[in-house]
């Protein structure tokens, strides 16, 4: 994906809670029918992921240009055909699709740097106390380094996007802000990024939230 950097101003990171039993379902026909067909809408869709620690947790990123391009494209997209067939049948496998966090860039993006053999991909959210801009800035500068020089390779740093929500009948998490950064990680860097953690934690207005991912078959990144 030559030209993915240009879908990466806005990104949404999307969880999904299943109903018990049916996340395969929803990942053999999500990769099947609405991959390709989002892409064709002028969206990219960088991550598809199970989430191992929570079997019925379906985590997925696409991007935009921007936040206009991203009203034309769900609208294109949820307005046609593919979503019009195969829409019901993917809704009657959830609970709930409205954990999704609106972000923007706030230092490099995808994609991924390789890892090491039995790694996992990392997603961390963060809610800082003070401007994200700040903590961004504290996390590029000092904590980055420090885990890169013990092996762990960041990536896909981003903030909340402050903008107000271009496409309403899809909520998004709103009122609260958010630094979310990405990682290829192995069983040995666990404590680290505790320590790493606990060492941020005067920053943040709670403890990080971590989650490991499972790439699927059709997942860029993994």
């Amino acid at each position: 994906m030559t030209d993915s950097a240009e879908f990466q101003s806005v990104v949404e990171l999307r969880r999904y809670t299943l109903r018990p039993g049916r996340r395969d379902e929803l990942i053999e026909l999500f990769e099947r029918e609405f991959v390709d067909s989002q892409e064709a809408c002028g969206m990219r869709l960088f991550g598809l992921f199970r989430e191992p620690a929570e079997p019925d947790k379906f985590v997925w990123l696409r991007g935009f240009r921007d936040m206009e391009t991203r009203r034309a494209a769900l609208g294109a997209f949820y307005g046609g055909p593919v979503w019009r067939e195969h829409g019901p049948a993917a809704n009657e496998t959830m609970i709930d699709s409205s954990d999704v966090l609106l972000l923007r860039p706030s230092g490099p993006g995808f994609p991924v740097p390789d890892g090491a053999e039995g790694s996992v991909v990392l997603a961390t959210v963060c809610h800082p106390i003070g401007p994200v801009k700040e903590f961004s800035e504290h996390f590029a500068d000092t904590v980055a380094p420090v885990l890169r020089e013990s092996g762990v390779e960041t990536f896909g740093h981003f903030e909340t996007e402050p903008a107000e929500n271009t496409f309403p009948r899809l909520p998004v998490r709103e009122n609260e802000t958010v630094f979310v950064w990405f990682a290829k990680v192995t069983e040995e860097h666990r404590e680290l990024l505790a320590k790493t953690g606990a060492e941020l934690e005067s920053r943040l207005e709670r403890p990080w939230l971590q989650r490991e991912l499972a790439p699927t078959a059709r997942s860029v990144l993994r």
